[in-house]
C-alpha cells in the first residue's frame, strides 16, 4: 500500500545507491578550495552588506592586499601575500632595468659630445713676394725645373712615418691619429672645390666641435688677426685672381707624433704644396699662362680620446708661408698668386726659401721674399713694379729653427 509522498510507482529500488550518485571523490575535482577562494579577483559580499543602499553584489580584491577579512585564517592564508610580493618584486626589476639602461645611455663612450673644450686656434700667414720675374709655361714644364720636380702628386705625397706606442696611447691610437691628420691636409690642401673657393665643409667636418664657431667665423668674415684667416685653416685661392691651371698638385713634407699629456696626443705636419695655377682673366692656354704657386704649412693637430674614436682633430696653431703674391694684398680671405712675368713687388732682405726642410723661425714681419726657381726661357718679363710693404707686427708663435723667413724692409 502506497503512503502519502510516496512517488506513483512506488520508491525506486535503487534510490540513494544508483549509478548517478556522485561518491566524494568524483565532486572534490568540482568544488572550489579555500585557497581558490581566497585568490579570486572577485569576492561576494555577505547578506548584511548588500542590504545598504546602492550596495553591489560583489567587490574586487586588490593584488596588493595582505590577506582576507579574517575567515579561515591558517590554511591557505598565504597565496594573495605571495601574489602582491610577486607583483612588487616585478615593479621593482622593471625600474632597476630602465634606472640601469639611463645609466648606460650617459655613460656611452661611443657617443660624442656635442660641444668640447678645444683651444682656439692661432694662425699666422706670411705672404712671399717674389724676387725676380714670375717663371711662365706648361705647368709640366715649371714642375720640371722647379725643386717640386721630384715631389710625388696629390695624397701619394703625404707619407705617415714609422708608428710605435706611446705611453698612454695605443700603436692602433696613433695610426688612427695620423690617419685623421692626413686626411685633414688632403681635404684642406688638394680638394678642388675648396682650393676653389665652393666649399669648406670637407674640412669641417674633421674638426672638433669646440673650435667650429671658430671655424664658421673665419670662413664669414676673414681676418688677419691671428685667430680667424681662412687660409690658416685651408688652402683657398681668390676666385677673382687665379685658379687651379693643373690638378696635379705636388706635395712633400713630414708628419710626426708626441705625446703631450696621457690624455693628448700631437701630430705635427710640414708639408710644402705646389700648385699650378692661371689667372681668371688670363689667355686660356696653359702654355701661355700657368707659373706656379707655392704654400708651406706647417700645423699642429690635437687629438683625445674622443677625436681618435669620432675621426676629429684640434686644430692647435698653424704656419703658413705662401708665394708669389703681393705684400700690400691681405691673405687671410685667400691667396693671390702674381701672375706669370709679373716681377718683383718689393726690395727685402735676403730670399726665404719655402722648399727647404726643418721647421721656419718665425719672424715679426708678416711678409717674406720668395726664392724663385729659374726664370723660364717662355717667361715674359716686364718692368717690375715696387709696391711698399705692408709695416711688421709682433707674431705670437714661439721661435724655432731651420729654414729662414724674413720680414719686408720697412
Amino acid at each position: 500500500m502506497a503512503v502519502p509522498g510516496d512517488p506513483p510507482g512506488g520508491t525506486p529500488e535503487d534510490i540513494g545507491g544508483g549509478d548517478d550518485e556522485l561518491r566524494p571523490e568524483e565532486y572534490r575535482s568540482v568544488v572550489f578550495d579555500e585557497d581558490f577562494v581566497r585568490a579570486a579577483r572577485l569576492q561576494e559580499f555577505s547578506a548584511q552588506e548588500r542590504m545598504g543602499e546602492h550596495a553591489r553584489a560583489v567587490r574586487s580584491r586588490s593584488i596588493w592586499s595582505g590577506g582576507s577579512s579574517g575567515h579561515g585564517r591558517g590554511h591557505g592564508q598565504g597565496s594573495p601575500g605571495r601574489g602582491a610580493r610577486q607583483g612588487m618584486l616585478l615593479v621593482l626589476l622593471i625600474a632597476t632595468a630602465f634606472a640601469v639602461a639611463v645609466y648606460l645611455g650617459l655613460r656611452n663612450p661611443y657617443v660624442p659630445p656635442e660641444g668640447g673644450n678645444a683651444e682656439p686656434l692661432t694662425s699666422t700667414v706670411i705672404p712671399l713676394a717674389p724676387a725676380s720675374v714670375v717663371p711662365g709655361g706648361r705647368p709640366v714644364d715649371l714642375y720640371e725645373s722647379s725643386p717640386a720636380a721630384e715631389y710625388r702628386v696629390g695624397a701619394a705625397g703625404i707619407t705617415l712615418p714609422a708608428v710605435r706606442r706611446t705611453h698612454h696611447f695605443t700603436e692602433s691610437q696613433v695610426v688612427a691619429a695620423l690617419s685623421i691628420a692626413k686626411d685633414y691636409l688632403v681635404q684642406s690642401s688638394l680638394d678642388p672645390d675648396v682650393l676653389a673657393g665652393n666649399a669648406s665643409r670637407p674640412v669641417r667636418v674633421l674638426l672638433d666641435p669646440g673650435q667650429l664657431a671658430q671655424f664658421d667665423e673665419s670662413m664669414a668674415s676673414p681676418s688677419g688677426d691671428g685667430r680667424h684667416a681662412a687660409t690658416g685653416w685651408l688652402v683657398r685661392f681668390d676666385p677673382g685672381t687665379a685658379v687651379i691651371a693643373d690638378s696635379r698638385v705636388r706635395v712633400s713634407g713630414t708628419l710626426a707624433f708626441e705625446e703631450r699629456s696621457p690624455e693628448v696626443l700631437e701630430v705635427t705636419s710640414d708639408h710644402t704644396f705646389v700648385y699650378a695655377v692661371r689667372p681668371v682673366t688670363g689667355p686660356p692656354s696653359l702654355a701661355d699662362g700657368a707659373s706656379l704657386f707655392t704654400v708651406r704649412r706647417e700645423l699642429r693637430m690635437r687629438f683625445g680620446r674622443d677625436d681618435l674614436m669620432a675621426r676629429r682633430t684640434e686644430l692647435a696653431s698653424a704656419y703658413v708661408m705662401a708665394g708669389p703674391q703681393d705684400c700690400a694684398t691681405e691673405p687671410a680671405e685667400g691667396f693671390r698668386p702674381l701672375p706669370a712675368g709679373s716681377g718683383p713687388t718689393t726690395v727685402g732682405p735676403p730670399a726665404s726659401d719655402p722648399y727647404a726642410s726643418g721647421h721656419p723661425r718665425r719672424t715679426a714681419g708678416l711678409c717674406g721674399v720668395l726664392a724663385q726657381p729659374p726664370v723660364s726661357p717662355t717667361a715674359a718679363a716686364p718692368a717690375p713694379t715696387v709696391a711698399a710693404p705692408r709695416p711688421g707686427t709682433s707674431d705670437p708663435a714661439p721661435p724655432g729653427e731651420g729654414s729662414s723667413v724674413s720680414p719686408a724692409a720697412p
